[in-house]
């Protein structure tokens, strides 16, 4: 995720934390062999879960069966959605709460992971409530909710409602299957970790790419900021593309040359260095033609001598 900065009195702004100026998010989804293929402004300073399903939820080119996430881009209740819509939400998790494992009421527990361990999923609830949280995941398949829409309104704050209850008990569930793969496979973590890393790198691109404000009149229309949102992203692909173009060039190069480069190491090249690009163009002035104006006496030396 990234901000972009804009006035204080448009009503989506939010502080960010980091710059300290009235910015409005714009949240990428980026593929896991780069390029972005969608991206959505948003309110700063909320939880992202709600924008990274639909994300994925309302594009059509890439068929996604993993999405990861930062911790801001997670609740138990995300969990189940996700599930129900067709694909894993993969968080990292920065606290170790988080990370706290659950079975079903009255399974035994493993002496081994006792302590980070408890019986507490209650089944009989998710049973009970199955019919709409499949219900719920359908109106967010078919746009006739938003996943944004649906977990603001099963938050933290809905607790006691029985559909909210039995999501984050499913949620929990989900979460200590992925816990378990993500402990146990240490490929998967370096996968989990690489992914987020390019995320990161993106959005690093495309502050470089971005310069200035977005304007209130701008910023205050939901389809204004969407395209602004689209054509910053449209650049970024354009930059990694012609950096992927260059790359390969320079590879087959080599390859003739029979200096092989191992495929280790070319996984670790990434289409974001700016090094070789001139993002603010070249700017060119025509001295010949206001010599005269601008260093007359010169001018006329030349003349004398000329003469």
């Amino acid at each position: 995720m990234m901000s972009l900065e804009t006035s204080r009195r448009v009503w989506q702004a939010r502080q960010d934390p980091r710059r300290q100026t009235a910015s409005i998010g714009v949240y990428s989804h980026v593929r896991d062999r780069w390029g972005i293929f969608h991206a959505q402004p948003i309110v700063l300073n909320e939880r992202q879960a709600g924008a990274a399903i639909e994300g994925v939820v309302r594009q059509e080119r890439v068929e996604v069966s993993q999405l990861a996430v930062d911790t801001h881009g997670y609740t138990d209740f995300a969990m189940a959605l996700s599930r129900l819509l067709g694909f894993d939400l993969c968080p990292r998790l920065r606290e170790l709460r988080q990370r706290h494992l659950f079975v079903p009421r009255g399974m035994t527990i493993p002496v081994e992971i006792a302590a980070v361990c408890e019986a507490s999923v209650d089944t009989t609830l998710i049973e009970a409530h199955w019919d709409q949280l499949v219900h719920l995941a359908a109106s967010v398949q078919t746009g006739h909710a938003s996943a944004v829409t649906a977990l603001a309104r099963f938050g933290s704050a809905a607790r006691g409602d029985p559909i909210y209850d039995a999501g984050v008990q499913l949620g929990k569930l989900l979460r200590t299957a992925f816990l378990a793969d993500y402990f146990v496979n240490a490929g998967f973590r370096r996968e989990l970790r690489r992914v987020l890393n390019r995320g990161e790198a993106v959005n690093a691109l495309k502050r470089a790419i971005y310069t200035g404000r977005v304007g209130p009149a701008q910023a205050r229309r939901a389809d204004e900021m969407q395209a602004v949102a689209d054509a910053l992203s449209l650049l970024a692909n354009i930059v990694m593309a012609w950096n992927t173009a260059q790359m390969q060039a320079v590879l087959d190069r080599w390859a003739n040359r029979r200096q092989i480069v191992p495929p280790e190491l070319t996984g670790r090249i990434a289409p974001t260095r700016l090094e070789g690009i001139n993002l603010r163009g070249v700017f060119r002035f025509p001295l010949e033609r206001y010599a005269g104006q601008i260093l007359p006496s010169q001018t006329t030396a030349k003349t004398s001598a000329g003469g």
